[in-house]
């Protein structure tokens, strides 16, 4: 269950609709999923529409992101070795996030935004290494989606009892995480298969 603190602030920025649901996911203090299933309950009651809370889904999902690539980009490793508690990411989060992207590259920053305690941190890599803005952006964007639409749909399903979102995700969760992971693989495997070949090629 929720703490009365996080339920009082996410009724705050409800009053705000969904410029309150884009805000609740750029500050981060309360997990996206979470803000996202209060959103889906703003809709069941008529406060705000699908559209909307997907827009602002999103966007504040993307800004979050946004923001952590550009304190990788300008404030480096040293940065978050000081800090990173201030922004609930832990060094371990952190150097397996950075591990994830040395071994991936960048498609790492659309499959990981799907697996715990990676999707968090993995934006930090990207921005130290200088991965192209517009790239980073779109993978960003395009993996936004899916969650959104995801724990939207969920906090509509549950109304009332959106706060018990984390609890109902699990089984939704799993094979998504399942997925991610086997696209990694396979695309780890393949690159290293293409790799070969070319290594043969230029004997």
């Amino acid at each position: 269950m929720l703490r009365e603190w996080a339920i009082d602030l996410l009724q705050v920025l409800g009053d705000y609709g969904f410029i309150g649901i884009a805000v609740g996911l750029m500050i981060e203090v309360i997990p996206s999923e979470i803000v996202l299933g209060y959103g889906g309950f703003l809709i069941a009651t008529g406060k705000i529409s699908f559209f909307q809370a997907l827009i602002a889904g999103v966007f504040g999902g993307t800004m979050a992101q946004l923001f952590l690539y550009w304190l990788g980009m300008y404030g480096g490793r040293p940065f978050f070795d000081r800090y990173g508690k201030y922004l609930f990411i832990q060094s371990k989060h952190l150097n397996a996030a950075e591990n994830w992207f040395e071994q991936h590259g960048t498609v790492v920053i659309f499959t990981a935004r799907f697996i715990p305690v990676i999707r968090h941190a993995i934006s930090i890599p990207a921005g130290i290494a200088r991965m192209s803005f517009s790239q980073f952006t779109l993978l960003t964007i395009a993996a936004m989606f899916p969650w959104t639409v995801l724990f939207l749909l969920i906090g509509i399903q549950l109304e009332n009892h959106w706060d018990q979102i984390g609890e109902h995700a699990t089984a939704y969760l799993k094979p998504i995480i399942g997925i991610a992971i086997t696209v990694l693989l396979l695309y780890f495997l393949l690159k290293k298969w293409r790799h070969k070949r070319l290594s043969k090629n230029e004997k």
